[in-house]
Parts: C-alpha cells; sequence; structure tokens
C-alpha cells in the first residue's frame, strides 16, 4: 500500500451514506438518494440535493435509493453515487486513488459482495475491501473483537436488522433480515392510511417516528400533529397522533426483529451464551434509537441490551479503525485489488 494512496471508509446504508477518511473523521453524511433524469439517464444530483427532491420532482426526473435493504439494487447508480461520494470526500487529491472499505450486511451473498466491489473500484478506488456490517459496528462500538468471548451486536439500520454473536473475529452465528427503519416507516404511514384516512410520506412517517415512536407503550404519552392529504376529500388535512398508537403500529416490525435476535441467541453455543448474558447486547445503527427499544429487548429475551456510544456511526468509525489496521482484521476483509 503506497503511502500516498488516501484511505476512505464508507458505510454504505440504505437511507444515509457515512464517509471516514483516518485522521479526518467522519467527513460526509449524506441520504443514499439519487436524482436522475429520465430523458438521458444523466445523474442530477446525490446524496442531500437529491433527498430534496423525493416526492417533490417533475416526471421527467426520478429520486432513486439505489440501494434496497442493504445490497445494490441499481447498480448504475450506485457507481455513480460512490464516485460523488468519493470524489467529494478526497477533492483536492483526487489524483491519487484511494483504498476504499465499503461495509455489507452479514447476510450478503457473494455476488453481491462482488457487485459492491466492482462499483467501488468503478468509481475510482484503486483498491477495494469489503467487510460484514456486524464486524465493523463491533469494532466502532469499541468491542474487542479478537477476544475469545462472544458479543452479540444488533445493527439495526434503514433496510436490514443484523444480528451476530462475533467471537475471536469472526461471525459465529448471525442472522439479517429485511425489517428495519424503513419498514417502520411505512408502518406509520400505512397505520395512519388506515386509522386517519390521511396519505403521509415517507419523510413525514419518520418524522412521526422520530418525534414520538416508542417501542414500549408509554403512560405519559408523547403526542404530535400530522399532515397529509385527505384520501376522501384530497384536502390537506391535520390530526394529532400519540406514542401508544405508533407502539401498535410497529409492534409487526419491532416483533420481527425481536424473532431475529432470538433466533440468533438460540443458535449460539453455550460457552458463548454465558458471556452474551454477562456482557449483555450492544445495539448500534441509526433505527436503534427508537425510544426504549434496548428494554423492549431486554423484556423479550432477559438479556440487558444497551445503546452503543453514537449509534449511527459505529459501522462508519469501524471502517476507519479496520483501515488503520488491515494486517490485524486480515481474516474478516475479502478484498480485490
Amino acid at each position: 500500500m503506497s503511502i500516498f494512496s488516501p484511505k476512505l471508509g464508507i458505510d454504505l446504508g440504505t437511507a444515509n451514506t457515512l464517509v471516514f477518511l483516518p485522521g479526518k473523521g467522519i467527513i460526509l453524511n449524506e441520504p443514499s438518494v439519487v436524482a436522475v433524469s429520465e430523458v438521458d439517464k444523466k445523474v442530477l444530483a446525490v446524496g442531500f440535493e437529491a433527498k430534496e427532491m423525493v416526492g417533490r420532482t417533475p416526471d421527467s426526473i426520478v429520486a432513486y435509493r439505489p440501494m434496497r435493504d442493504g445490497v445494490i439494487a441499481d447498480y448504475r447508480v450506485t457507481e455513480a453515487m460512490l464516485r460523488y461520494f468519493i470524489d467529494k470526500a478526497l477533492g483536492r487529491w483526487s489524483i491519487f486513488k484511494p483504498d476504499v472499505m465499503v461495509s455489507v450486511p452479514a447476510s450478503v451473498t457473494s455476488t453481491e459482495r462482488r457487485a459492491v466491489i466492482e462499483a467501488a473500484v468503478r468509481a475510482g478506488a484503486k483498491n477495494a475491501y469489503v467487510v460484514k456490517e456486524p464486524i465493523l459496528a463491533a469494532i466502532g462500538a469499541g468491542i474487542p473483537i479478537h477476544e475469545a468471548r462472544g458479543h452479540m451486536i444488533v445493527d439495526i439500520g434503514g433496510g436490514t436488522t443484523d444480528v451476530a454473536v462475533i467471537s475471536l473475529g469472526g461471525i459465529v452465528s448471525s442472522v439479517s433480515v429485511k425489517v428495519a427503519g424503513s419498514k417502520i416507516d411505512a408502518a406509520i404511514t400505512d397505520y395512519v392510511k388506515k386509522t386517519f384516512n390521511l396519505a403521509i410520506g415517507d419523510h413525514m412517517a419518520e418524522i412521526i417516528k422520530v418525534t414520538v415512536g416508542s417501542a414500549i407503550p408509554l403512560d405519559q404519552e408523547l403526542s404530535m400533529t400530522i399532515k397529509g392529504r385527505d384520501y376522501i376529500s384530497g384536502l390537506p388535512r391535520s390530526t394529532e397522533i400519540t406514542t401508544n398508537e405508533i407502539v401498535k403500529a410497529i409492534s409487526k416490525e419491532l416483533r420481527d426483529m425481536i424473532k431475529a435476535i432470538k433466533d440468533v441467541l438460540q443458535e449460539t453455543p453455550p460457552e458463548l451464551a454465558s458471556d452474551i448474558i454477562d456482557q449483555g447486547i450492544i445495539m448500534t445503527g441509526g433505527s436503534s434509537l427508537l425510544r426504549h427499544l434496548p428494554e423492549l429487548v431486554f423484556r423479550r429475551t432477559g438479556v440487558k441490551a444497551q445503546l452503543a456510544e453514537d449509534p449511527l456511526l459505529c459501522v462508519v468509525k469501524g471502517t476507519g479503525i479496520a483501515l488503520d489496521h488491515l494486517d490485524v482484521y486480515k481474516k474478516t476483509i475479502i478484498s480485490k485489488r
């Protein structure tokens, strides 16, 4: 590895993409959205600019989320997005091609993994490495993953919930389910439609989740005013929504997440299971910030759960640490020149 080639860690998420530059920290955190013009298929905007366009574009402009459920759904658009992030991150040093490390979900197939590596190389990386998200999340959360002890990590992002038990630097057992932030938003949209006859957009659903959402019912509920379009009259209307309504709305999604955690616990060898009971479950990823989610995990599994520090940033911080110590993490890294 040449002294000149800059290194970049990229947490390529369904909802957001974060870029880490060793020595600088997290230099980019933008939505994984690309706006493409239908006419000549040109990429018009990426990230924040493109997200602003979602749901607000004329017919000739389409805003894509090229990542679905944590994997590449649209290869060409993903490549354009990666190129944008790499160029934006390196700016003036772009004469040197960077070594890039990209996170992938634990359940990724070898084809999907190759697609990520190829997209990164075509977007301007000199070397591309991919590492499974739970491992990066664990590294970023400060878990000593090389010990002969079991650590359980639950990484809940926009597209996937990855649950993994890590010991001696590798994944012992893991389950990945396609239920995470986006599915919770969709459930809220659905509930508002059924209950209030009101159409709301993804953005509004996300605001409701963050403002009043919770994983368990509260005695002192929060409430907020939501605005949308009335399905019957077609006119704009607003109404109140409270926390416990949201708890009910997203209960199925939460059940699926808890089931994934239980499935992994049931597959875990007894020695490691006892480590996990001692250590607890570490929760990372943006969607783990849902109010009282660790409490729900504890109630359903009997194992105490806690949020990692900066749960949103664990994976990308992990890429930064792994890039600095490539030799140490060799086992867990799949690389391609």
